[in-house]
């Protein structure tokens, strides 16, 4: 079984220039799962939406083609994909050479369910689409719609998860429905403990949750050392827990690090996948 220590994060990595697709390292979602009560069944649904900024190949004369590409991880996969490790890959198309644009396609979704889904049955696969230079100025930047919990003059004084921050107001308060964000979002790499920077919006409906409490919560992650994935997929899991709405979508936006920027959503409820827009910091 693949362990986050040994992958190539926080390592001196040879940067492979030619297609290779056995540097992808996927790890078992299932350990940091079992750390927050879930098993196989989850509360949730969603994706994690990724943006490859980095992506070149060589067509058949030997001149250099450049794309971005978009993908989307089904939260269903029994692995993630360690990030260094995506980079790398996509690194060694740098001085390969593809028919055409079909022919790149083609191998990243082939490559990438094989990791996701590598040793399971392919239960949805991993959505892959790319971008062509001619429609890089399509490529829109928007921030996070909702009402901003950074507006809130509060103290912060705990910068580990703390659930218990989480609170609703009395029970004979009406339901309601909010949209909320966040750009204080910050975590640490699970192996390097370098700083992950991330904005997040909760969608929920139901009791009212605290705004300040739920500020305060957000920014307990600070010093947390967990991968993307897993600090949204605990966000959810504790808003659960603790504040027990009826319906709640959880969804982050992280920095990119090495061309690579990773989004996931999960939600309690099916809906339509937001659309993968990056953020003015990505």
């Amino acid at each position: 079984m693949n362990l986050p220590e040994h992958s190539q994060l926080g390592k001196t990595s040879a940067y492979v220039d030619q297609y290779d697709a056995s540097l992808l390292f996927p790890i078992p979602r299932a350990g940091k799962r079992a750390e927050i009560g879930l098993g196989a069944s989850l509360p949730f649904l969603g994706a994690d939406l990724w943006t490859a900024f980095e992506l070149s190949w060589l067509n058949p004369r030997g001149k250099p083609q450049v794309a971005l590409a978009h993908f989307t991880f089904p939260c269903e996969t029994p692995h993630i994909i360690e990030s260094k490790s995506f980079k790398l890959y996509l690194n060694s198309f740098n001085n390969t050479a593809f028919p055409d644009a079909a022919a790149v396609l083609a191998c990243l979704r082939s490559d990438v369910n094989e990791a996701a889904w590598r040793g399971a049955v392919v239960q949805s696969s991993v959505g892959v689409r790319l971008v062509p230079m001619e429609n890089f100025d399509r490529e829109p930047v928007h921030e996070l719609d909702g009402l901003s919990l950074d507006r809130l003059d509060v103290d912060c004084t705990r910068y580990t998860p703390a659930p218990d921050l989480l609170r609703v107001a009395q029970d004979d308060e009406a339901p309601v429905a909010e949209v909320l964000t966040s750009n204080l979002l910050k975590s640490n790499c699970l192996v390097t403990g370098q700083p992950d920077w991330g904005s997040v919006q909760i969608s929920y409906s139901g009791a009212q949750i605290d705004h300040e409490g739920l500020l305060q919560y957000l920014v307990s992650f600070r010093n947390h050392n967990e991968f993307h994935e897993q600090c949204v997929e605990r966000i959810f899991c504790d808003i659960w827990a603790r504040c027990k709405p009826q319906r709640l979508a959880v969804y982050a936006r992280y920095t990119r690090r090495g061309g690579l920027d990773i989004n996931p959503f999960r939600a309690s409820y099916p809906q339509a996948m937001p659309p993968n827009i990056r953020t003015a910091r990505q």
